[in-house]
């Protein structure tokens, strides 16, 4: 709008001045710049700074534009502990698995939670091998087939033998009874039952033999005269 206005002066000047010069005789007379020459230096200090303006928002745009953005690095810390963790996690399963298959394997080759777990068929093979130890008077044999500490009732004392040594050091002849030799070796082992106290080998009401579960297996426990 400015500009159109200054093109607007400058034209009325030139159509006065061309009348002066007639009006004077055709005297071709500048004693000071034209108009014209007065309107374009006024235009040229018009649009030099902004021209400059222009060109310094140029120079500097390169150099925004240039300068490195700063970025932050992602510090990722907590996938690595993640991973540890889940690693760890499934160490900590398998580890489980593995002691849970172990003892069930236990338990499958012959361990038993308690008496009554025991089928008639283990409890008749138990209660042969103690016949067999006591008919042959082995004692070795019925040490072999013992829990430690165990129960010895005899008629006059009773023992509690803590090791197999102190055990074999009661000696056959003391252990070995006529009435316990005969007790045991007429007992029916297929018609033995369980009870808290495990399964009692012996027959009509003589001395006896119990044995029971002990850490999952049978062991005898006591010996009663």
């Amino acid at each position: 709008m400015k500009k159109k206005s200054v093109i607007a002066i400058a034209g009325m000047m030139s159509l006065w001045l061309a009348a002066c010069g007639q009006a004077g005789g055709g005297q071709n007379v500048q004693t000071e710049p034209s108009v014209v020459e007065t309107v374009q230096e006024t235009q040229n200090s018009e649009e030099t700074p902004v021209a400059e303006e222009t060109q310094a928002a140029q120079t500097e745009a390169p150099a925004e534009s240039t300068a490195p953005t700063e970025t932050e690095t992602p510090v990722q810390t907590e996938a690595p502990a993640q991973a540890a963790t889940d690693a760890a996690e499934t160490e900590a399963a398998a580890g489980s698995e593995a002691a849970s298959s172990s003892t069930e394997e236990t338990q499958a080759s012959g361990g038993y939670a308690d008496n009554f777990a025991v089928d008639s068929e283990a409890a008749a093979a138990f209660g042969t091998q103690i016949k067999d130890a006591v008919a042959a008077q082995d004692i070795e044999a019925l040490a072999d087939l013992a829990s430690f500490p165990l129960y010895v009732g005899f008629t006059d004392e009773s023992v509690n033998v803590t090791s197999r040594e102190e055990f074999v050091a009661l000696g056959a002849e003391r252990i070995f009874t006529p009435e316990l030799v005969d007790s045991v070796g007429n007992a029916d082992v297929n018609g033995l039952s369980p009870s808290m106290a495990g399964f009692a080998l012996s027959s009509n009401d003589g001395p006896n033999i119990i044995f029971s579960v002990v850490n999952g297996a049978l062991a005898i426990q006591g010996i009663n005269y």
